[in-house]
């Protein structure tokens, strides 16, 4: 599995033959692979009119170029924000609740990055393909994908330290702007134009498989609340900036502590551990059908129900193993 940012072919169609022999060194002669291009075909179209663009078949011919358009900004963070307004709306009645969660559209969103993750994955399990991802920049809905199609295939990806690992490679180091994209809370006022909650959607997703599969991933719920928190506000310095250049220039490694040496001490890691965990080889296809997608009530709901009960069972239950 490869990723990238678009390809600069522009309105006159150019060629980067360095570009076409990279990805033809990754295909033996009769192979073929996969382009999943997180735009629509339109967007990318009009892409070409700014110097971006998509490969071209005749300079391509043994990659299949598939278009799973995913939101990748304002329409994300609007989404969000009145997923979030609906939530703590204490005067809704049923009719009206499902009707706004229903018109902000957030578990569409879900089902979008499962169903293109899930395609990614298939392509590389089933079919026995090599896969290209690529949105605009392929710094956001690129590694959305990517990161999640690992969870799905592979089982080092699913274990505490593997997931770290994961979101180190596939988040940090790959460049998804942190600093950019988490600027603001749902709750602010301010409406910035480069804000979108890509990462929050990547934990929710990790979340649906959580649910799906409750003894397959090493760790709880409690992590994934912890990492988004850290994303918006943090006392360390893991998801400063926007990118390694940033970070470098900003001495933050120098000045700053990581959260993963934080999560790694004994007692800390004993509270994000899953109980039931039972280590699983195989991937794990997610359902994305209506039915199967649910809500993340420990996030959405956190601040206005209490989780004292859910916490207490957890508690028991980990003993019980113990």
């Amino acid at each position: 599995m490869l990723r990238s940012g678009q390809p600069l072919t522009g309105p006159n169609r150019k060629r980067c033959h360095e570009d076409e022999m990279l990805l033809g060194s990754v295909l033996e002669e009769r192979e073929r692979g996969f382009v999943i291009d997180t735009r629509s075909a339109q967007a990318a179209k009009q892409a070409r009119m700014t110097g971006g663009g998509t490969e071209p078949k005749s300079s391509y011919p043994q990659w299949k170029r598939l278009h799973q358009p995913l939101e990748r900004g304002r329409p994300l963070q609007e989404s969000f924000i009145k997923l979030v307004e609906a939530c703590n709306d204490a005067s809704l009645g049923m009719d009206r609740w499902l009707a706004r969660l229903e018109s902000c559209r957030w578990l569409s969103h879900v089902k979008a990055a499962l169903s293109t993750a899930c395609l990614a994955a298939q392509c590389v399990d089933r079919e026995q393909a090599s896969v290209l991802v690529h949105g605009a920049e392929g710094t956001d809905t690129t590694l959305l994908v990517t990161a999640l199609a690992q969870v799905i295939l592979d089982p080092a990806c699913r274990t505490l330290a593997g997931f770290q690992g994961l979101l180190e490679r596939e988040w940090i180091q790959a460049g998804h702007p942190f600093h950019l994209r988490c600027a603001r809370s749902a709750y602010s006022h301010a409406r910035l134009k480069q804000e979108a909650p890509l990462f929050l959607l990547f934990l929710d997703c990790v979340w649906q498989l959580s649910r799906q599969f409750p003894f397959s991933l090493e760790f709880g719920e409690g992590l994934l609340l912890t990492l988004f928190d850290n994303a918006y506000a943090s006392n360390y310095g893991t998801f400063l900036c926007n990118n390694e250049k940033e970070r470098c220039l900003c001495k933050v490694k120098e000045s700053t502590h990581s959260l993963w040496a934080w999560l790694d001490q004994p007692e800390e890691k004993k509270k994000y551990l899953n109980p039931l965990y039972s280590p699983n080889p195989l991937a794990i296809w997610p359902s994305v059908e209506p039915q199967s997608i649910q809500l993340w009530q420990g996030l959405f709901f956190r601040w206005i129900r209490s989780s004292q009960y859910l916490d207490e069972a957890w508690a028991e239950m980990r003993r019980l193993v113990e």
